[in-house]
């Protein structure tokens, strides 16, 4: 539900407003400010999604609250409305961000229609922040320790390369991030990634899922489907957890690897694919291969380039980086202006251990954020990690 703030020294027009807003949407939420210095004070520490404001006010007027919220980053769409306009004031406002400017009395219609349209921009600008974040940081690698740098040099080499890489690390470490800028840096962008979870497929059905399947072939294969190879053909598929993979299924990889084709369960004719493959595991495969539980040579055949993406605990550095991030994305998610964390705050998360790594930050960062108030302090970090 929209909130509103009007900002008006006369308390008989802010009543009025505040009666035309209710009748307009009962469920609009609806604050007050009877000066500009009480109005910077509020928009300070609440979430608005629109400005009605007056331009002549005592302390401070319209303009100076017009351009301190932007200042302060802002994006508040501001209705200006006045008795004592004219083109040059109007010009003024708008040059300085104001959404629209309306002389008194303002015309019922025009004013409700200014409003409907500032709370839609207001949406549709706070939508277009989540696409444009998911698009351009979904896979950033955040930091600039000497330990990301390698992995950066590491991948800027063997991007535009066919070869194939194993990247290990433990879970939450960041190990798809890895894989989709390798991905993305390659000649093979123009195709999306395939990504398979090996570990998340049951062993019955990852044959099928890799491979494909006929019609018929078992009991509920009802028709004919496409494996993750197949739809990978001219991109990147990448094995997540491939240490969780059956032998049988390794055996079939291996294939793949080995002759470029594969076949679908049930089928008796070859396909030949063009596929690069990025697998990625949290275990120990030099360890399942002498407990026989994974094949030597695919390990070799995967293992071309090998990429460890270290723990938290051991880039720590990088922990102040992160923490903004995830505030700056989160909050753009969450359509809340961004939280300030004091240093002491930032100082405590990062002296923590993080078994749960990159993801177990991102959590935390997401809880201050919900369960505190106007910024999260050292106490907020006590009371909620």
């Amino acid at each position: 539900m929209a909130r509103i703030i009007i900002i008006e020294d006369e308390q008989s027009i802010r009543n009025v407003l505040k009666n035309i807003l209710k009748d307009e949407n009962k469920n609009y939420i609806v604050d007050e400010a009877s000066n500009g210095l009480e109005a910077i004070e509020k928009i300070s520490s609440n979430q608005y999604d629109l400005a009605l404001c007056d331009i002549k006010m005592p302390k401070a007027d319209g303009l100076e609250v017009l351009i301190k919220s932007k200042e302060l980053e802002y994006n508040l769409p501001f209705i200006m409305i006045s008795g004592h306009g004219d083109l040059e004031t109007a010009v003024e406002c708008i040059k300085n961000g104001a959404y629209d400017y309306i002389s008194k009395p303002p015309d019922l219609n025009r004013l409700l229609t200014t409003i409907r349209n500032g709370l839609n921009k207001k949406d549709l600008e706070h939508q277009n922040k989540i696409l444009k974040n998911k698009v351009q940081k979904k896979y950033n690698m955040i930091g600039r320790s000497n330990e990301l740098l390698k992995i950066e040099e590491i991948i800027s080499k063997v991007a535009p390369t066919n070869s194939r890489v194993l990247i290990t690390g433990e879970n939450g470490t960041g190990k798809e991030l890895v894989a989709h800028s390798i991905h993305n840096k390659s000649s093979r962008a123009k195709i999306p990634i395939v990504e398979v979870n090996c570990a998340a497929i049951p062993s019955e059905l990852i044959e099928s899922e890799l491979f494909g399947h006929e019609k018929g072939s078992f009991t509920s294969a009802n028709k004919q489907k496409k494996g993750k190879f197949e739809i990978a053909s001219g991109g990147t598929i990448f094995l997540d957890e491939i240490g969780d993979m059956s032998l049988s299924a390794q055996a079939k990889v291996l294939r793949a690897l080995q002759e470029n084709k594969i076949t679908r369960v049930g089928g008796e004719k070859d396909i030949n694919i063009d596929v690069r493959i990025i697998a990625a595991t949290n275990k120990n495969l030099e360890k399942l291969i002498s407990e026989e539980k994974f094949r030597e040579d695919l390990y070799h055949r995967i293992s071309v380039i090998k990429i460890h993406v270290p723990p938290l605990r051991d880039r720590k550095e990088d922990i102040p980086l992160l923490i903004d991030f995830f505030l700056n994305s989160i909050c753009i998610e969450q359509g809340i202006r961004k939280k300030i964390i004091e240093q002491d705050a930032i100082k405590l998360l990062t002296e923590k251990k993080w078994t749960g790594n990159i993801r177990q930050l991102r959590n935390i960062v997401e809880r201050l954020i919900i369960l505190s108030e106007n910024y999260i302090s050292k106490s907020d970090v006590e009371l909620y990690v």
